[in-house]
C-alpha cells in the first residue's frame, strides 16, 4: 500500500520511534517524490512518500 502524506520526515521519525522495521530509507526519488517504505508490528509493508499522480488535484477523504 502506498499512502500519499505531506511531511514524510516527520512520519519517518515518528514510525522509526514507534518500532516499525523500516526496510527503505526515507529518500528523494528521480520522479520527484520523498519516501519510505516500513513493516508495522503485524509484518504488513506500508509505503510512505509525497507523490500524488494527479498533483493538481487535492486528495481525496477517506
Amino acid at each position: 500500500m502506498y499512502v500519499a502524506v505531506d511531511d514524510p520526515d516527520a512520519l519517518y521519525a515518528k514510525a522509526k520511534a514507534a518500532g516499525a522495521r523500516i526496510e527503505m530509507e526515507l529518500r528523494n526519488t528521480d520522479y520527484g517524490s520523498r519516501d519510505f517504505i516500513c513493516r508495522d508490528p503485524e509484518g504488513n509493508l506500508w509505503s510512505f512518500g509525497t507523490y500524488w499522480p494527479k498533483a493538481h488535484e487535492k486528495p481525496t477523504e477517506a
